[in-house]
């Protein structure tokens, strides 16, 4: 089976999707060169990468872009095109003329969540035209997948759940540049990390150490990446002298040093679909400690890779985080969970293997009425085995 990828962002799971895929399909990703080269290490060389220089929204040149684009699918001919995400607004121009094969878009939020100023900048009605022009969504649960149906006008039949594969690159450069599990043994290490935005709970877990007072000595806070200043909320601190704020773009390097010295990472969201940092957390086996928005409950739960709460309730965070940190055999047995979960039941290439099926599926229910009679009465091959997913 041959696939395309087309996508922008989000990087880290466009690059675990493609490596998932890579073994089972012959996959074709076309990716814009100046987000991608320098990643370039950690794509699967069985994925045929083709870096081009995608135009920013803004530009004039995308018509130009969309025509070379659109003569290049032609000349790959792949069963299934996938947009790996709903946020490039001027495929919308080139959706129509790209009939003729299963188009399958990723919808990864399917509203906008508060405060969220880098999805705000698309224009909502370009995101949902991509979504309701495809043939297809895959979003990452059942909750999204009644949502995407009521926004996006599509038939149940037409959206999928397929889970967010683990984000695996971060553990993979911390193993090869021997970074050390933690610096103090003795302390308790939480991570916060991500677009710092008004829905991703900051004042709630701030709210929460400043509960948690002395009852946890060798507390540390680690508040990483883009967003609202966290020290906007000082006053709210129980101790500022606890917390470690690193704000703006965190390289590779310090992200995988971030995790590997954290002993949980919290996502005390306000409100949320799904989590790339929950699917980094779990491959480098650190426990997650979240609120029970969006899929993130359904995601954790079932796994055993974390401990739930309610959102907005620093109390109940501030208890959750203290019992991981003293019950360790507890704390042992989630993260243990979390890497085997990252390792089989969501590695990539499980994923990838997954999706394989579906556009299988896919292709076969878009195949020509003619075309499946003729493969259904051909005594030598039946309907099942006419697409091999290798």
């Amino acid at each position: 089976m041959r696939v395309v990828l087309l996508n922008s962002e989000p990087v880290d799971y466009t690059i675990a999707y493609a490596n998932g895929l890579a073994p089972h399909a012959e996959t074709t990703a076309i990716l814009p060169r100046a987000r991608y080269a320098a990643l370039r290490e950690w794509i699967d060389p069985r994925v045929r990468l083709e870096l081009v220089d995608w135009p920013r929204n803004r530009s004039l040149r995308n018509p130009a872009f969309l025509f070379w684009l659109s003569r290049r699918l032609k000349a790959l001919d792949p069963d299934v095109l996938h947009l790996l995400s709903n946020t490039s607004p001027w495929l919308n121009l080139a959706l129509p003329f790209w009939r003729g094969r299963p188009v399958v878009t990723t919808v990864h939020d399917v509203t906008i969540h508060p405060g969220d100023r880098d999805t705000a900048r698309l224009p909502g009605w370009a995101s949902r035209l991509v979504a309701r022009q495809s043939d297809q969504l895959i979003v990452h649960g059942q909750t999204l997948r009644s949502a995407a149906c009521d926004t996006f006008a599509k038939p149940a039949s037409a959206v999928h759940v397929l889970q967010h594969p683990a984000i695996c690159r971060y553990a993979e450069l911390a193993q090869r540049e021997g970074m050390a599990e933690k610096p103090d043994p003795k302390g308790f290490n939480i991570l916060l990390f991500g677009r710092i935005f008004a829905y991703k709970g900051l004042e709630t877990l701030i709210r929460a150490e400043a509960r948690l007072g002395p009852r946890l000595p060798g507390l540390r806070i680690t508040i990483a990446g883009r967003g609202d200043d966290p020290w906007s909320l000082r006053a709210l601190m129980g101790a500022p002298e606890r917390y470690d704020i690193r704000s703006g773009f965190i390289d590779d390097p310090e992200v995988a040093r971030l995790f590997s010295e954290a002993d949980v990472v919290v996502l005390p969201y306000d409100e949320a679909s799904q989590s790339g940092v929950l699917h980094v957390a779990a491959s480098f086996g650190k426990p997650v400690v979240v609120t029970d928005v969006g899929e993130l409950r359904a995601t954790v739960e079932p796994n055993g890779i974390g401990l739930v709460v309610p959102p907005r309730a620093p109390a109940e965070l501030a208890q959750a985080l203290l019992h991981l940190a003293t019950h360790p055999e507890d704390h042992a047995r989630l993260a243990r969970n979390a890497l085997d979960w990252s390792r089989g039941a969501n590695a990539p290439r499980t994923i990838g293997a997954a999706a394989v099926a579906l556009y299988a599926e896919l292709v076969d229910a878009a195949a020509p009425y003619a075309e499946r009679i003729s493969v259904q009465t051909d005594g030598a091959h039946c309907p099942e085995r006419r697409l091999d997913p290798k």
